[in-house]
């Protein structure tokens, strides 16, 4: 795979000579985006769509061809030969190496490349768990934080598979408040670390080598971070975790008893810890998004091939408006998803690119752009994640009685999406973060000009009514994605200025305004990917109007979504004249959309039908 990696470094679209204002995390809530300068998953080059093939080509030769019956019994407490089998040949493919500088035995790969292996990944089922770990927050914490000496010790043997990698965050007492922890470190009379506490929800803790743990020293007030070698002694694990799925993955408690740790494994600075947990979380959150993204196209392409054959009343049942009706919604759910988290991987490289232009070292830098778009890791977190599991919900009802049944894999797959709501932080926290961290740049650090932004809505609202006065007839698509910003900003500076301090506490509201938010950066990723796509030559017309398809079913649907959305919201906290001002700009911000949904979701559902798999790039 490594020959691969000059080529696949070389992106097929570079960014606009003019300001590209979507190199700043949070920015498309107030700035117009150039589709110029965006990135859709059309323009892939040949190496990447090679690279893909290869990972999915690796998993169908060496998990699916083991059959069904064998995948679903397949279990982390009997099975670990087998999994660390798999483990090694993957290795061996160079796949635990993907995000590891090239000076380690790594391919160090931009991060879209990276987003795109995740994909692929999700063909593996709970070894895109395993592999996941191993690539992302088991090896990324030393990558971005390491020293000369940690990295040259340490990163080679993750990069091969000689060294296996974990993550210990999570203790019993402390799992979204992560720096409520126990464990604790002490010092020795050497100035070494002595580590005594209990981690719990370990991924691939039942074969590490190697963990990275976090842990109070002292009496501090934060975590710090600290790499400790399982040779180090005073480890003991628990046994394998029974869980409803991805039972093949490796889940363990890890318990730490005087563990002895030298001065120079500490990571980082002391009481960075926390801070260095939150931004790999950054980059767990959009890599599973990703693996959302692949097995959501996995479940549309086994449902299509379950729905055309399967005949009832004398034909298949993929010619029912019914199954038509969940099929177009698959694939539309899947497109906006894939269109925004392809948009946000991109950025992220162009912002590192932008970071090491500035003298900013490598690691820093990747680290950097990341955090950056922190809004939008969460957001594609909470969307991929119950994109996958409406998608693999939708997938057994299509398959019936057979879909319950162990016999076609879709009730493991049921089970195995189900996680994905829960780890790299719940999507209840992760709603909460994305405007929490909007709400920071806003008035604390000064990066997004909400307040700004804000002072310009009487103006538009005027502008809306009088140009708009009967529904949206004549509002192209670029107007009500703009009115979905609009809204966002209407009710959240609204019941922000009301509430002030107080609004932290309002988690129904927050998560409201999260949902608007999200709602507002999906329907635009996907609009920029339809006009960048009509601009691209060699696209066929059925292709583009099937896209256009739909953002306007998304579009419908969003409308909808919005104006419940704001309206639960402002009725949670407004009262008299302001409550029924709000009201009334909501409405003008979401009028009614007409199209023709049944007809939209067929029409999608027939093309992807007629290509037998999901059908874009």
């Amino acid at each position: 795979m490594n020959s691969q990696k000059k080529n696949i470094q070389k992106s097929s679209t570079s960014p606009s000579k003019s300001a590209n204002n979507a190199l700043k995390g949070g920015a498309f809530l107030l700035e117009k985006t150039d589709p110029q300068n965006v990135f859709i998953p059309e323009e892939w080059n040949e190496e990447q769509r090679m690279l893909l093939e290869t990972v999915q080509e690796f998993f169908l030769q060496e998990v699916h061809s083991m059959g069904i019956d064998k995948l679903a019994q397949l279990d982390a407490s009997k099975d670990m030969p087998i999994i660390l089998d798999i483990f090694h040949k993957a290795a061996d493919m160079g796949f635990c190496g993907v995000a590891i500088d090239e000076k380690y035995g790594g391919m160090d790969l931009d991060f879209n490349t990276n987003l795109l292996i995740s994909e692929a990944l999700s063909l593996g089922f709970s070894f895109a768990t395993t592999i996941g770990a191993q690539t992302s927050i088991g090896s990324l914490p030393i990558v971005y934080y390491g020293t000369a000496q940690q990295k040259d010790k340490y990163l080679p043997g993750i990069a091969s598979g000689e060294i296996k990698a974990a993550y210990c965050l999570t203790e019993p007492s402390a799992g979204s408040d992560a720096n409520s922890g126990k464990s604790k470190v002490t010092f020795t009379k050497d100035g070494d670390f002595i580590l005594n506490g209990q981690k719990m929800w370990i991924t691939n803790g039942g074969f590490a080598d190697l963990f990275i743990v976090f842990a109070k020293i002292e009496n501090d007030k934060n975590l710090s971070a600290f790499i400790v070698e399982k040779a180090f002694g005073g480890i003991t694990l628990g046994a394998e975790e029974k869980k409803l799925g991805i039972k093949a993955s490796s889940t363990v408690q890890v318990f730490f008893e005087n563990c002895p740790i030298p001065k120079e494994n500490l990571l980082g600075k002391r009481e960075g810890g926390f801070k260095i947990a939150l931004n790999i979380l950054n980059t767990g959150r959009i890599k599973l998004c990703a693996g959302g993204v692949g097995g959501s196209k996995f479940g549309i392409t086994r449902s299509i091939e379950y729905a055309t054959q399967r005949i009832q009343f004398e034909q298949p049942i993929a010619n029912f408006g019914a199954i038509k009706h969940k099929i177009g919604e698959m694939v539309m759910q899947t497109h906006v998803t894939e269109s925004a988290m392809y948009r946000t991987g991109y950025n992220i490289d162009q912002k590192y690119k932008e970071f090491v232009k500035q003298g900013q070292d490598n690691s820093e830098a990747k680290l950097n752009a990341i955090r950056e778009f922190a809004v939008e890791c969460a957001l594609l977190k909470v969307k991929g994640s119950e994109v996958a599991t409406y998608v693999v919900d939708e997938a057994l009802q299509i398959h019936g009685g057979m879909g319950y049944s162990v016999e076609t894999g879709i009730e493991m797959g049921y089970r195995d999406a189900r996680i994905t709501r829960i780890y790299e932080g719940t999507n209840e926290i992760n709603r909460m973060l994305s405007v929490a961290e909007l709400t920071k740049r806003a008035v604390k650090t000064k990066e997004i000009d909400l307040m700004g932004a804000g002072k310009t809505i009487p103006f538009y609202l005027i502008q809306q009514a009088l140009t708009f006065r009967v529904g949206s007839k004549g509002m192209g698509d670029a107007r009500i994605v703009e009115n979905f910003k609009k809204a966002f900003l209407l009710i959240s500076g609204a019941a922000g200025n009301k509430l002030k301090e107080k609004m932290v506490d309002e988690q129904e509201m927050v998560m409201n305004l999260s949902d608007m938010l999200g709602i507002a950066f999906f329907a635009e990723s996907a609009l920029l990917r339809l006009e960048k796509l009509r601009n691209k030559s060699g696209v066929k017309a059925e292709t583009i109007t099937t896209q256009e398809n739909i953002l306007k079913l998304y579009l419908y649907e969003s409308t909808n979504k919005v104006r419940k959305l704001g309206e639960d919201t402002i009725c949670s906290y407004a009262t008299g004249i302001e409550k029924r001002g709000l009201r009334l700009a909501l409405r003008l911000l979401t009028p009614h959309y007409p199209v023709n949904p049944k007809e939209l979701r067929r029409a999608i559902a027939d093309f992807t039908i007629a290509k037998g798999k999901y059908p874009f790039a």
